[in-house]
């Protein structure tokens, strides 16, 4: 982005560098924080996205349980939020409802995947592709669908709400040393699924070496939507949303009648 952007920028491994940083960081814990459930929400968020992990590159299982992870995931991200105390965090669990309220419509992209394949679990949707073709190709507008998703979660997304400069960091602002170190590998592995589950669920299994460049080609490219537009403001990120969501969901369906 800082490229882009022509500025001087910090390295690309820096959110890894960020991240090792605070788990070798004093914990503090604020004196509005709701213990014990401060403590415990982010150790939840990095449980469930190793969950996550489980179900997904290690047993190909059900993609519905996948976004009931990413579902979870908004839940903690809003009680983070407000077992702070911090008037940053508790007006970040509120942006965090807008931004679900934007997320869930994108949520069809399952209907349209079943539709399309008769199947939700992972390793018959592959077998499909197999014998088919990509989905990206028979049902594109249900990969623009989730490619918004994605990019609702890339840090300086226009749809990145909850954790606007604005409000400093968000549900994190609290958060220090280990708990803080929690939260952002979370985001990491969060970041690796959604980019593995795109690239299985409408191109179909690639090499490990294929998985790496589509990933890589695929930040690039949110990271170059992120460097040219604003983080909008929550209306607007909803409204956008969910009209993204409309034209994919009508946009699918037609497709799948006409062809």
């Amino acid at each position: 982005m800082a490229r882009i952007q022509m500025r001087p920028g910090p390295p690309v491994i820096q959110h890894l560098l960020h991240t090792l940083k605070f788990y070798i960081k004093e914990s503090s814990f604020p004196k509005t924080a709701a213990m014990p459930f401060y403590v415990a929400i982010a150790s939840t968020l990095s449980a469930i996205w190793i969950i996550a992990v489980i179900m997904g590159p290690v047993t190909y299982g059900s993609l519905l349980l996948i976004f009931g992870v990413y579902a979870m995931h908004k839940i903690v991200e809003h009680n983070a939020g407000s077992s702070s105390g911090s008037p940053y965090g508790k007006l970040s669990c509120v942006r965090a409802v807008f931004s679900a309220a934007a997320e869930v419509p994108l949520f069809a992209v399952l209907i349209i995947i079943y539709l399309q394949t008769g199947s939700m679990i992972l390793s018959n949707i592959v077998s499909y592709q197999a014998a088919n073709g990509p989905l990206l190709f028979t049902i594109p507008l249900a990969a623009v669908m989730f490619f918004v998703l994605i990019l609702s979660k890339a840090p300086y997304s226009p749809f990145a709400i909850t954790k606007g400069k604005d409000i400093v960091s968000g549900y994190e602002t609290e958060h220090f040393g280990v708990l803080r170190g929690y939260l952002m590998i979370s985001e990491s592995i969060a970041w690796y699924m959604l980019l593995w589950v795109f690239l299985t669920v409408f191109i179909g299994p690639l090499s490990l070496l294929g998985y790496l460049v589509g990933m890589v080609i695929m930040t690039i490219i949110v990271a170059f939507i992120n460097a040219v537009t604003p983080i909008l403001n929550p209306n607007h990120s909803v409204m956008m949303q969910v009209t993204f969501a409309f034209i994919g969901i009508v946009g699918s369906i037609l497709l799948m009648i006409v062809f």
